[in-house]
């Protein structure tokens, strides 16, 4: 779902040091200006679009990133970076949250993309994750002075010259099934929801291939190890800065053996059995916008019932 967009980010733009204040003193240029994570949004209809404005004198005083071209329009993020993030940012997947984010003015890209035409989805993953970046990146690593956004947004460079850039952290994200070819999913300790169960997922370490990855996340959290990973697809998922990666796992072995700092439980489904439990309320799986929901269905073999986070 995320990885889908028509946006050209145009970089070789980012490199003239009066880009931005130019665009920002153009009423052509859309700007889409965030608060938090949060963006604004219009509704037409049961269409649920970015709102997107003119640029404004106030801008030049927020941070500020070119996004890029699309349709033959220039398009820039402004981001207003609280002190706290805005409740429900934080990696939820609520669904009360997300459902009341439906009245709101702005509204998270969890909530807003399974309805999101292509032509905005490329315009709100960068800005989030360009939002969180430019709220968390305020110090230089190396010499600890405050930084400044530089090349149109997608640097931060301190009074040394020390340069710092958008962080993308790459994370495994894997289908297992055992010689029956039963699912796998597991209830994470950090879980908000009771009945809510997922695919295994983990972050890569340094020098570390996939696969390698993916092997390792499976036997340190159910302890099983994996005789075969097939690449499946990826995922930019900018909450905060994360690629997910896809894989089709298989292993042989089916006992399993928790981490109780990391799973709180898991257990083996065949097809039946999810349906059945979707059906009946005791399963959430997660929703569409989500690559773990792609790799479910590419399992089951077609789509699921709606969820409670399949909220447009």
């Amino acid at each position: 779902m995320l990885s889908r967009s028509i946006l050209d980010r145009d970089s070789l733009r980012r490199e003239d040091p009066s880009l931005l204040q130019s665009l920002l003193s153009s009423p052509r240029t859309r700007v889409l200006h965030l608060r938090g994570e949060r963006m604004p949004v219009t509704t037409q209809g049961d269409v649920v679009r970015l709102l997107l404005r003119a640029p404004q004198p106030a801008d030049s005083d927020l941070p500020a990133a070119y996004l890029g071209r699309q349709e033959g329009a220039d398009f820039v993020a402004v981001f207003d970076v609280p002190e706290q993030k805005v409740p429900g940012d934080a990696g939820t997947t609520d669904p009360d949250d997300l459902a009341r984010q439906s009245e709101r003015t702005h509204r998270s890209l969890r909530s807003l993309a399974p309805g999101l035409p292509v032509a905005d989805l490329g315009l709100a993953t960068t800005s989030v994750a360009m939002a969180n970046w430019v709220a968390t990146q305020r110090f230089c690593a190396r010499c600890g002075r405050p930084v400044a956004l530089t090349k149109a947004g997608w640097v931060m460079t301190c009074d040394e010259g020390h340069h710092h850039f958008p962080r993308t952290d790459a994370a495994v994200i894997m289908s297992v099934v055992d010689p029956d070819d039963r699912l796998l999913l597991a209830q994470g300790t950090r879980f908000v929801l009771p009945t809510g169960m997922s695919v295994l997922a983990g972050f890569l370490e340094p020098g570390e291939s996939m696969e390698a990855a993916v092997a390792r996340e499976v036997m340190e959290e159910v302890g099983l190890p994996i005789v075969e990973a097939e690449y499946v697809g990826n995922q930019p998922w900018p909450m905060p800065a994360s690629l997910m990666i896809g894989y089709a796992a298989r292993t042989d072995e089916t006992r399993l053996r928790l981490d109780p700092v990391e799973i709180r439980t898991a257990r083996w489904f065949t097809r039946a059995q999810l349906v059945d439990a979707l059906a009946g309320g005791e399963l959430t799986v997660p929703p569409r916008l989500s690559i773990a929901r792609h790799l479910i269905e590419r399992w089951y073999g077609a789509a699921l019932p709606a969820q409670p986070g399949d909220v447009s």
